[in-house]
């Protein structure tokens, strides 16, 4: 074991995230403002632990006063979250927001200003209006870019000014992976096809806010947020190296490559021809997509995914998915957070530091997400109360460690950001497993209360170091 002090440069964002639909609530929500999340928890309830989902989540929307005093006692330099467009607006198709919820960001963002802690808005972070799935098909309709676009147009003329850093989506790959490729959630429909036009159409999306957002004049930056899996084949034969290659082809480069190169990889537009994957785009698509890049892009870090070469044959009768091409392998021994299922292998950060480096022309980037979810917590909790997260306080210091390392190296890392700040409802597991620096105690009417992680994370900013034990020496 060996203690290690590294300096955390004082631009460097030390900072935690969550979204809106996890934290607000849905108190004042009117009819007919359901996002996909919430039609979701109403047609499938059951399946979200112990019933628990959006309807309250931390009631955030009452109580963001309180919460934007604990980001300050926890020393956030920066906190991102969402608008949730199925409550901005009343009317998706006009535009026409609704004041109520307008203004509860107006109060937000003064509130944030007061505390010193700079905001990044996202625009969608699974927040897709239910209605437009319903009469749309969701992002699978082109009409809903459009409709998207002028929820845009809203949200910058009102917040534009004050808002610095912006982010169209949040892992964009997510709901229709769920939904449509793997077909794990409402509505259960399985269709490769119905999966690629999401993408393309999140990718459209993207490069139209972009370019509407640098037509407004607007000061700040304008990026997007993405999940990519840091892949890693089984062995280095060739077979094994190519599965590796196929995975982050299909789920990683796809949102990747137009977000940064503007362009798909040609490899991936070749296979899905290949396979028959219908789904549509224009060359007026592409040319936009080319020419309206993001400015930097924050990246979703949570745990390595091994791959192998597949050991059997595709069934004839079984649609095209990228699963034709991997399999997943476990590698035996590997240090695991057992709530999660997760591996624990902080050198996926500096992974991906090399590949935003070498292969992307060391864009800008940023941790965006990086955090440790844990089962039935209050069992670590002391006899004042507080919950005793050690085990969290080293996930991310192992995980800084890496990014700050990755900045000395030269890699474009911008900083880092936690999920999350409090403990919130995550998609069906709803508060199973914890993330916060800050308990939401929902036996006593989700009473806030700082972790031992708090203390230490605002500690971590005062000094401007971190110290860590590393378990590096043979034993």
């Amino acid at each position: 074991m060996s203690k290690v002090t590294i300096d955390i440069p004082p631009d460097f964002i030390l900072g935690a995230a969550a979204s809106a639909w996890q934290t607000e609530g849905w108190h004042g929500k009117k009819a007919g403002q359901d996002s996909y999340l919430d039609a979701w928890y109403q047609q499938d309830r059951h399946v979200w632990h112990n019933g628990y989902g959006p309807a309250v989540a931390t009631d955030f929307i009452n109580r963001y006063q309180e919460d934007v005093a604990l980001m300050k006692a926890c020393g956030l330099t920066h906190y991102r979250t969402s608008i949730n467009w199925s409550r901005f607006l009343l009317n998706y198709e006009t535009a026409e927001v609704d004041e109520e919820y307008a203004s509860y960001y107006d109060r937000l963002l003064d509130e944030m200003a007061a505390n010193n802690i700079e905001p990044m808005l996202c625009l969608e972070h699974y927040e897709l209006p239910a209605v437009l799935l319903e009469k749309y098909g969701g992002w699978g309709a082109k009409k809903v870019v459009d409709l998207f676009v002028r929820y845009a147009e809203k949200v910058f003329a009102r917040y534009a000014h004050r808002v610095k850093r912006w982010f169209v989506f949040n892992e964009p790959i997510v709901v229709q992976t769920r939904l449509y490729l793997d077909a794990l959630r409402w509505p259960y429909h399985q269709s490769t096809g119905t999966w690629m036009q999401w993408n393309h159409h999140k990718n459209l999306a993207t490069a139209r806010v972009v370019a509407l957002f640098r037509a407004g004049g607007w000061a700040g930056t304008i990026g997007t947020i993405l999940n990519p899996e840091v892949t890693w084949p089984r062995s280095s034969a060739p077979h094994d190296q190519k599965a590796a290659e196929m995975y982050d082809l299909f789920y990683n480069r796809v949102f990747l490559d137009p977000a940064i190169r503007g362009e798909y990889p040609p490899a991936l537009l070749q296979l899905l021809a290949q396979h028959q994957v219908a789904w549509e785009y224009s060359e007026e698509d592409l040319a936009l997509i080319a020419a309206q890049r993001v400015d930097e892009v924050g990246l979703n870090l949570y745990y390595p995914h091994r791959v192998k070469a597949p050991s059997r044959a595709w069934h004839a009768e079984t649609p095209f998915h990228p699963a034709y091409y991997y399999d997943h392998f476990e590698l035996p021994g590997r240090r695991m957070n057992p709530s999660r299922g997760w591996e624990i292998e902080p050198r996926i950060v500096a992974d991906i530091a090399r590949r935003m480096r070498d292969e992307y022309d060391n864009f800008p980037w940023f941790i965006a997400e990086n955090g440790m979810g844990i089962e039935n917590e209050a069992r670590f909790r002391d006899t004042q109360g507080e919950i005793q997260d050690d085990y969290r306080i080293a996930f991310i210091a192992e995980h800084l460690y890496q990014a700050l390392l990755a900045r000395e190296a030269g890699s474009n890392c911008q900083g880092y950001m936690l999920w999350a700040f409090t403990d919130n409802v995550s998609p069906m597991n709803a508060f199973k497993n914890r993330y916060g620096l800050i308990e939401i105690d929902l036996d006593h009417q989700r009473q806030r209360r700082m972790k031992k992680s708090a203390h230490w994370f605002r500690q971590l900013r005062a000094s401007g170091q971190l110290t860590l034990t590393l378990n590096d020496q043979p034993r």
